[in-house]
């Protein structure tokens, strides 16, 4: 069987831009890195220039470790980078309820979005093996 594309190289190279704070990492299901990278500006931004070089390689692990479907990562990724806060990418996985919560409290003061970075992959991974 072919691999799936589930994650873009494109979207992660746009994310690298800002990967000095982790972003890219956690696009490619690394949170533990992505929080690293966070808190110490991508290693310092040394391991944020390596990382330019390692894109590729992750995204290839991506591609085998998630099961792509009706439920798009890239489209997923981008709603929370950009109105995380406002629960958008939760509506779009069909989670209703704390897509609501999201709206009416700032992500859940803002934890719930950190607790979204960390767990983004796994929820589209679960929404598309539902199906």
């Amino acid at each position: 069987m072919a691999q799936q594309d589930t994650h873009s190289k494109i979207i992660g190279y746009c994310l690298w831009i800002f990967g000095f704070m982790g972003a890219h990492r956690f696009y490619y299901g690394k949170p533990i890195t992505g929080t690293i990278w966070f808190f110490t500006l991508g290693l310092f931004f040394i391991g944020w220039i390596i990382d330019l070089f390692l894109i590729p390689g992750m995204d290839e692990k991506a591609d085998r470790r998630f099961l792509s479907g009706p439920a798009d990562y890239n489209i997923s990724w981008i709603l929370l980078t950009f109105l995380g806060v406002f629960g958008i990418h939760r509506f779009y996985l069909g989670k209703w309820l704390t897509g609501l919560i999201w709206l009416f409290t700032g992500g859940l003061f803002l934890l719930g979005v950190l607790y979204d970075y960390w767990t983004l992959n796994e929820q589209v991974d679960s929404r598309n093996r539902s199906v």
